[in-house]
């Protein structure tokens, strides 16, 4: 018999401690294709469980992609590494690619916080992919990323406090976005500003369940600001970007 949806969940729980998230993420996945909208604490643990999984494999790529470009000497090296780094590029693509979310998600998504938390996680996932794709690909996956992102920012901006965490998160993501994705430093810079600006304006309504995320997410805004405004900084320095996990 297939496990209910509490069994499932209290699995990805499981997973989660034991770091397993490769499991987690697939508990996730057959709660979500039982078709019913999720709670905050199944959608957070879903973005939990995906955030690890495509972590990883950004981390391996990185790697693998560093060491590839350090064995130009050696042929047979390199054809290695590049045959390892495209086996990475797949997987990412399959987890990313996986339909959950215009399937299930954004459906189902019955308030606005809901409907920008996965329209940010799709923005998410194809700006992954557009670190890792080339040509064509590249461009498409981009323009998918961005019109996610967007549609999401629009949302956010007409539904949601400028301190709601998601509503940061986005603005953190998407300003990352245009530095690293698209080159636009300015556009970059003048998101974050506007957001972090906006959430200072109306402290006052700061929640205070989220108080700590929100907090945590505009320390990241300042932070990316600082980054990309210092003319001393490095090329080789990445933005920090929020997970999709903050309530």
């Amino acid at each position: 018999m297939a496990d209910g949806k509490d069994e499932l969940v209290q699995r990805a729980k499981l997973a989660e401690q034991a770091e397993r998230y490769d499991d987690m993420a697939q508990s996730m996945k057959k709660v979500t294709e039982l078709g019913a909208e999720l709670s905050n604490e199944e959608r957070n643990l879903l973005s939990v469980a995906y955030k690890n999984v495509v972590g990883a494999r950004r981390s391996s790529w990185r790697v693998i992609s560093s060491i590839e470009q350090k064995t130009e000497g050696s042929e047979k090296k390199q054809q290695m590494a590049k045959e390892y780094r495209e086996k990475v590029e797949k997987e990412l693509r399959d987890i990313c690619q996986d339909n959950l979310l215009d399937k299930f998600l954004i459906p189902k998504a019955g308030n606005p916080e809901s409907k920008v938390f996965y329209l940010k996680m799709k923005g998410d996932y194809y700006r992954y992919l557009a670190e890792v794709a080339a040509g064509e690909d590249r461009s498409s996956v981009v323009d998918k990323s961005q019109q996610s992102y967007q549609e999401a920012f629009d949302i956010a901006k007409d539904k949601m406090q400028p301190t709601h965490p998601i509503r940061l998160g986005l603005a953190l993501n998407f300003s990352v976005f245009y530095y690293e994705i698209l080159n636009a430093p300015d556009k970059a810079c003048q998101l974050a500003k506007q957001a972090f600006d906006d959430a200072i304006a109306e402290l006052d309504t700061l929640n205070e369940d989220s108080y700590k995320d929100s907090t945590l997410i505009m320390q990241l805004l300042r932070d990316n600001l600082t980054l990309w405004t210092s003319d001393a900084a490095g090329d080789d320095q990445d933005a920090g970007e929020q997970g999709e996990g903050a309530n």
